[in-house]
């Protein structure tokens, strides 16, 4: 049985109907879920965070890799946000055996860092985590905001520690993906709010073909390497930084100049003086940027 008939038979056993709001189109290829445990490079020691396990297709090829190493070092923790589709997973994930995965019911952009199975808490210090990695196939409209919550600085809680994952493997819808990896000339806000923290790469682009229901559109897996040190370090300075780059892009077919002295409340010549001296041409748009060219300008207008 392919895993289309496979998929089809599991939702009419659970009386689990897609649903497209929530970016339930299933991954229907054997290969492409190769190639997402493959992107991921795991390690047997290794603790997964996937986000929208589904049925659990891929939840098990990540499992059964981590058992292949010495029991009960490795772990998969499974976040799902529908009520039928944890249950399924609960009951398939038992039938296989699968003991190092962890289904948890739960909104993920609800989640505090206390709640994550993934911390390590180590006595009168802040938690830490080795080897915590995230796979995942986010609906669109949560990209955004779940990228935000596990790469910069301001997701934790007050008093919680920071948790940021080694590696990030995600399958994105395929515009997403591009606009996450653009170079300077095609740059977004959301292309540098992830290249800022991360090296992004797409991996491989994967048709609409391979899902079930099929989507509209393409995706693509995409793996995302947060830096090893952070480019400024402090909250204050990332949050200034973003201010800045958010006015730089507070109106796409304006100027960089004009939106830059709207935000920042400066006389355009005034702007147009800095920049110039700054070695960068007064027309520029802000799509022009790369992250390093930010960085320069913030040096400028902090």
């Amino acid at each position: 049985m392919n895993l289309t008939e496979q998929t089809k038979n599991l939702c009419r056993r659970y009386n689990i109907t897609p649903a497209r709001s929530r970016g339930q189109n299933f991954l229907i290829s054997e290969k492409i879920y190769d190639d997402i445990v493959a992107a991921a490079d795991l390690k047997t020691d290794d603790v997964i965070l996937e986000v929208g396990p589904g049925l659990g297709f891929l939840t098990a090829k990540l499992a059964l890799r981590l058992r292949s190493g010495q029991a009960g070092q490795g772990k998969v923790m499974a976040v799902e946000l529908d009520d039928k589709l944890a249950e399924a997973l609960k009951t398939r994930m038992q039938a296989q055996g699968a003991m190092n995965v962890e289904v948890v019911n739960e909104d993920i952009l609800k989640m505090t860092n206390d709640q994550f199975p993934i911390t390590n808490k180590i006595p009168n210090s802040k938690s830490q985590i080795k080897n915590f990695k995230i796979v995942a196939n986010l609906p669109y409209n949560i990209t955004s905001i779940f990228l935000r919550k596990f790469l910069s600085f301001d997701h934790a809680q007050d008093g919680e520690a920071e948790i940021k994952p080694e590696l990030m493997v995600l399958l994105l819808q395929k515009e997403v993906a591009e606009r996450i990896c653009a170079q300077a000339g095609a740059m977004s806000l959301l292309a540098v709010s992830v290249q800022f923290y991360a090296r992004p790469e797409i991996v491989e682009a994967v048709k609409k073909e391979n899902f079930w229901p099929e989507p509209e559109v393409d995706s693509a897996i995409v793996k995302i390497s947060p830096h090893l040190n952070p480019l400024l370090g402090k909250e204050r300075e990332e949050k200034e930084f973003f201010r800045l780059v958010k006015f730089g892009f507070s109106a796409k077919r304006k100027m960089l100049k004009n939106n830059l002295a709207a935000g920042l409340r400066m006389e355009v010549e005034l702007v147009s003086e800095r920049l110039a001296a700054a070695g960068f041409n007064p027309k520029i748009r802000a799509q022009e940027l790369a992250v390093a060219d930010w960085h320069k300008l913030f040096s400028i207008f902090n």
